[in-house]
């Protein structure tokens, strides 16, 4: 049976070849990915699966059903396809959501016969406001049994962790006056963002060193002469841990209204973004994955690195077993989000590990599918964990 899979794939690649390069030459920023939808979904609906567009009210999103309408578990696949400003497909998503829709597509053929369900879900947005979120959120993912994505990157890893990330705005109002003339008639909103600055600086030594806060101003006056009335600070801040980051969020937010009340400047905070989980590993999943993957070719996998970025999977894994391997484009070094990555995201060699990846996934779903006990192994870890 696994052979037929082989056989799936080879029947796809090239349009799998086709879409990953169309994707690449008309990239789309989050929640605007009409065009990339399109494409994903018409070939999977050119594949007998039923799609739902435009769920947990985002335009872009979807949800793909092939159903056999036999009795097993049900595996999705997530597929990625917003593109970076001005960069492009600079982290490969390119390459995500049609590794992910060929992987639905290949399982599909033989769900018939094994049973079970296979689904993909068009997530938007992962650079920014990732749809995963609210699909966690909304119950999307009630009705999985394990959900999995692959990421290009300069090598191959193990599925690994993510950090939690909060996005969080502080919007500082003043009174604005003559700087010079009447300074004591103004509050100076400015004033307030840099003693937020000055108060986050010093929290960096007693936090521990998985924390991240990084920040920018991205408003602070208009003029030199005039007292700012308005300033306006963004931050991520991240950790390894939901719950410790929930401490941090709030040792941020007591110096904000700490800078508040020392210039006298009102304060308004919320999200800017949707926040993110970190990443739960299912380790049982991952090592199937692994051992399906070097089948395809792929000849190293190495074990998942340290990871300080967040991503929306992250949400995703802690309501179903999940993973976030990566897949390696034989580029030891290369550095995501750059017009690099991107341009070798559509050389033939990353078509050639595109495929790997999609056959990858599908092997994996059909393992889950066809061996009750690896599956129920799956589903004990997440309960424990």
């Amino acid at each position: 049976m696994k052979e037929l899979l082989k056989n799936n794939l080879e029947a796809i690649q090239n349009r799998l070849w086709e879409m990953n390069d169309i994707l690449y030459d008309h990239p789309e920023l989050g929640d605007e990915e009409f065009e990339s939808m399109k494409l994903l979904v018409e070939f999977l609906e050119q594949h007998q699966f039923s799609v739902e567009k435009g769920i947990v009210g985002r335009p872009t999103a979807f949800k793909a059903v092939y159903d056999s309408k036999k009795d097993g578990p049900t595996i999705a696949y997530l597929s990625e396809y917003d593109a970076l400003p001005e960069v492009g497909h600079g982290c490969g998503h390119n390459m995500i959501g049609t590794m992910s829709a060929g992987a639905g597509v290949i399982l599909s053929k033989v769900v018939d016969e094994i049973g079970g369900r296979v689904i993909v879900l068009g997530t938007p947005a992962e650079e920014t406001n990732g749809a995963k979120v609210p699909m966690a959120e909304q119950g999307v993912f009630d009705d999985i049994d394990a959900a999995m994505i692959l990421h290009p990157a300069d090598e191959s890893y193990e599925s690994g962790d993510s950090l939690a990330m909060d996005a969080i705005q502080f919007d500082f109002r003043g009174r604005t006056s003559h700087a010079a003339a009447s300074p004591e008639k103004g509050i100076n909103a400015l004033d307030a963002v840099i003693q937020l600055f000055n108060g986050i600086n010093a929290l960096r030594q007693h936090v521990t060193s998985d924390v991240r806060i990084h920040g920018i101003i991205k408003e602070g006056g208009v003029a030199a002469n005039i007292v700012p009335d308005k300033a306006i600070a963004q931050f991520y801040v991240r950790a390894k841990d939901r719950n410790y980051l929930n401490e941090v969020v709030k040792k941020v937010i007591n110096i904000a209204e700490g800078a508040s009340s020392m210039t006298g400047a009102d304060l308004h905070i919320e999200n800017y973004e949707l926040s993110y989980d970190n990443m739960v590993t299912n380790q049982t999943l991952s090592e199937l994955f692994t051992s399906n993957l070097l089948t395809t070719g792929v000849k190293r996998v190495k074990k998942a690195k340290e990871s300080y970025g967040s991503i929306d999977m992250g949400n995703v894994s802690h309501v179903v077993p999940a993973i976030h391997p990566y897949i390696g484009l034989d580029s030891p070094g290369l550095i995501a989000h750059t017009r690099e990555f991107a341009n070798l995201t559509i050389t033939d060699n990353s078509h050639k590990i595109l495929a790997r990846g999609a056959l990858a996934l599908a092997l994996t779903g059909y393992d889950l599918i066809t061996n009750k006990e690896v599956l129920e192994k799956v589903k004990n870890e997440f309960r424990q964990a």
